[in-house]
């Protein structure tokens, strides 16, 4: 590096001639079941790929920051390549989550052998990653911490016994107050980023300098493959960055499944893999691609997938009211009808399933509990006489007001089933400090999701969702370090409230454009 710091790859190189070079960076090290997937598969196929270490990992010189020095980094490598006698001239980057972040720094100033880029999950701003909708995102942010403190003090092998248990180890520290000290036991006091992270609020902060390379999406010109999950914690990171390049003409192509951000490299990676493939031939070596649109995604409820030409399709507007007794219609609530709810940060409200990191918490869950908890409140619909198809960004109208103007408002989208269990399917989270108490417009995850004849629509309201995010303690105080709780009871004008989802004609399986997956 321009430093003076050495850092380590691994180069695997096919048999026969060769179609490029594929990069990809990673602060993981890289395994027998990672170099299968990131390396083997491609060198199979033809091409020269290089498994580089980041700074501060398995043998890599200097000290691992968090996406600190991946833009001069990432250009020095593809520095290096330029110098090796097998490198023909024409590379492609790949990888996803951390590694696409990778990808992005490195595009900030493109090298000029740069062909294409695949990019799973990928976030362009790391701080956004962290601070979603102005909440410290705790759970991704104590998980990921307490993984990369002890990812080099195991074999591989107990490593990944280790991780189906990270909920155990990490739930203890989730509560931690003041939240700054939260990382330190479980990591050992190894890294201060932690700390840092939960403490620096201020978004123009210059600590964040280096955590953001949106843009890249300004100065990439080649094609970029993306991927996401409806349950992934990027999600909609991945579909604004495709409509960016869409709009600026950059040849982009996206596929989203029904994952979580784990389940992009368990249930997803074989599709994932293939289309990867197909995309790295037509733009390396000219091949004849097999992709049949632009954007390809599934529509879970019923996992049946949509080729589509853009993101997101047509729509038209399905408007749903809550009411005072419980029930979610077509017509709205009358005047004075109203509810109400307290969030006490003492007993935070549970996220249960939506985009978390770890396994057991994330993704489509049973959540018919949060019904029947007084911290929050639910409206359920009455048993759909048709299939209602929800493709975009719900979101929700509604003038709400509280006893505290230190408070968080979350709102869920679940489908019923006719045996009663629910099922979250899109959620919706914001700060109100700085926001006016009404009227608000609460703009849930993007999804697509089929709610079947006889299932119902249930929307939830809640003070919180923790530990997806962090508590508000309800105070002014700097929520890094302060250990004060304050209760906050929220009232909701039901006559204001409306739920607007983006609906679109229903497609049975086998159609010409849809597959089951």
């Amino acid at each position: 590096m321009r430093d003076g710091t050495i850092l380590l790859a691994d180069h695997l190189a096919p048999t026969g001639t060769a179609k490029g070079t594929i990069l990809v960076r990673s602060p993981y090290g890289w395994n027998f079941l990672t170099t299968a997937i990131f390396g083997s598969f491609f060198a199979r196929n033809g091409y020269h790929v290089v498994l580089a270490r980041t700074r501060g990992t398995f043998g890599s010189g200097g000290k691992f920051e968090p996406v600190v020095h991946e833009e001069s980094d990432g250009a020095d490598t593809a520095a290096w390549l330029r110098q090796q006698p097998w490198f023909a001239g024409n590379l492609a980057t790949l990888g996803g989550s951390y590694f696409g972040f990778t990808q992005w720094a490195l595009l900030m100033d493109p090298p000029p052998e740069l062909v294409t880029s695949v990019i799973w999950a990928g976030p362009a701003d790391f701080r956004r990653a962290l601070y979603a909708q102005g909440a410290f995102n705790l759970e991704l942010a104590l998980t990921w911490s307490e993984q990369l403190a002890h990812q080099e003090d195991f074999s591989t092998l107990r490593s990944m016994v280790r991780g189906s248990r990270v909920e155990r180890r990490v739930t203890p520290a989730l509560s931690t107050l003041p939240l700054k000290e939260a990382a330190d036991e479980i990591t050992g006091h190894r890294w201060s980023w932690f700390s840092e992270w939960a403490t620096r609020r201020d978004p123009d902060d210059s600590f964040w300098s280096s955590y953001n390379v949106n843009s890249a999406l300004d100065r990439v010109s080649t094609p970029v493959m993306l991927a996401g999950g409806w349950q992934d914690l990027f999600i909609t990171d991945t579909l604004e960055q495709y409509q960016h390049l869409r709009r600026r003409g950059v040849d982009v192509a996206m596929t989203v499944g029904p994952w979580t951000h784990g389940e992009m490299g368990t249930k997803g990676v074989a599709r994932l893999l293939g289309e990867a493939l197909d995309w790295l031939d037509k733009h390396m070596i000219g091949a004849t691609s097999s992709r049949p649109s632009p954007v390809s995604i599934c529509v879970a409820g019923d996992n049946t997938w949509r080729n589509l030409e853009a993101w997101p399709p047509p729509t038209t507007a399905h408007v749903v009211h809550p009411h005072a007794d419980g029930a979610l219609a077509l017509t709205p609530a009358a005047a004075g009808e109203g509810a109400t709810f307290c969030y006490d940060p003492s007993d935070p409200t549970p996220a249960l399933g939506g985009r978390m990191l770890t396994p057991s918490r994330s993704g489509y869950q049973d959540d018919s509990a949060l019904a029947m908890r007084d911290d929050t409140v639910s409206f359920t619909g009455a048993p759909l006489d048709s299939a209602l198809e929800v493709i975009g960004t719900p979101y929700l109208e509604v003038n709400h007001t509280s006893d505290n103007p230190h408070c968080d408002l979350f709102v869920r989208v679940s489908d019923v089933s006719p045996d009663g269990k629910s099922r979250n399917v899109t959620d919706g989270f914001v700060r109100l400090d700085r926001l006016p108490n009404h009227p608000l417009v609460l703009h849930l995850d993007p999804t697509a999701y089929r709610f079947e004849v006889g299932h119902r629509l249930r929307l939830h309201m809640a003070g919180g969702a923790f530990p997806h995010y962090e508590r508000h303690l309800g105070t002014a105080e700097s929520l890094g370090s302060s250990t004060t709780l304050v209760a906050t009871h929220h009232t909701i004008d039901l006559a204001s409230a409306r739920l607007v989802l983006p609906a679109v004609p229903s497609k049975p399986g086998g159609s010409d454009d849809s597959h089951v997956a």
